[in-house]
């Protein structure tokens, strides 16, 4: 559901492998999905599919074993509804989007047995419509029930996904590893955004590299008050990957700034400060970052 950069990188690896894979998209990537097919672009070769199921009516589609929602957060509430048809009694969704409370908005429209926590780490971008390119080492999908623990389901699911060739893993505490990338997503987005500056530049710089701090400590803080089970080092963890990540790269938030698309504010720096204020802890780092991009967070068009 929704075929970008990351719902084509799995669906192509998927339907390579043989399974039946339906693409819901829109727009110049369904037209090229219909007209030429998926073309995947990776450092360690090619995959071209002259040939997919593409449609942006999962009506015609009907129930699915597994959805994989791979839409942008901001894009959710409507996906959520679009998708109702594609959810049958043993139907799986997998939401693997930014953010930490994804699989609690779709439980409210799918239902919750329907429903586990997904995420990626993988970085990729449409090419050119109909050819997605994923580059770099990084690439783990990681699912789990939202209750914890395995299940059936998930087993068979991971069988799968390893089968065409996925760095997949059914995780225990599917919470936990939300918050982990979280931690590392939601300083990185908000300051590279409201810097304009990548990665290396924000690590390197002190008065910038103090920001990222200070925006890593608040969603800790919130984590830590949820009652979150993670690692007592988690702050030295985030830290030295951000230090590793190539200088010049840039978060997806900050791609979107520069390309006067929506940004996915909400999902990061949005989340904090509602949940701050829910939770009773100041969150005056993602509070300046958030009102100094929220009037730029609809894009151009808005």
């Amino acid at each position: 559901m929704g075929a970008g950069a990351v719902g084509g990188y799995y669906g192509a690896l998927l339907a390579q492998a043989g399974e039946a894979v339906s693409f819901i998209a829109r727009g110049a990537q369904l037209d090229a999905l219909r007209r030429r097919g998926l073309r995947l672009r990776t450092d360690r070769g090619e995959i071209a599919l002259a040939r997919v199921e593409a449609s942006d009516e999962p009506a015609r589609i009907g129930a699915v074993d597994v959805v994989l929602v791979t839409v942008k957060a901001y894009d959710l509430a409507a996906a959520a509804q679009a998708l109702r048809p594609l959810v049958g009694p043993e139907t799986a969704v997998i939401p693997l989007l930014n953010g930490v409370d994804s699989a609690e908005r779709l439980a409210a429209v799918v239902g919750e047995r329907a429903v586990l926590g997904g995420l990626a780490y993988i970085s990729g971008r449409i090419e050119a419509p109909g050819v997605v390119r994923q580059t770099g080492p990084l690439n783990r999908l990681l699912f789990g029930e939202r209750a914890g623990g395995p299940s059936e389901r998930g087993r068979r699911i991971e069988a799968a996904f390893r089968q065409a060739g996925l760095t997949a893993e059914l995780v225990a505490d599917i919470r936990k590893e939300l918050w982990r990338k979280f931690l590392f997503m939601a300083p990185s987005a908000g300051v590279c955004a409201v810097t304009a500056s990548p990665r290396g530049a924000v690590m390197r710089d002190p008065d910038t590299r103090a920001l990222f701090v200070a925006a890593l400590e608040e969603p800790l803080a919130l984590a830590r008050r949820l009652g979150i089970a993670l690692d007592a080092d988690i702050e030295r963890q985030v830290l030295a990957l951000s230090d590793q990540q190539p200088a010049d790269s840039k978060p997806s938030m900050l791609f979107d700034l520069e390309q006067g698309k929506p940004l996915e504010l909400e999902a990061f720096s949005g989340t904090v400060v509602r949940l701050g204020r829910e939770l009773g802890i100041a969150t005056p780092t993602h509070g300046m970052i958030y009102a100094s991009l929220k009037h730029r967070a609809g894009g151009k068009a808005a």
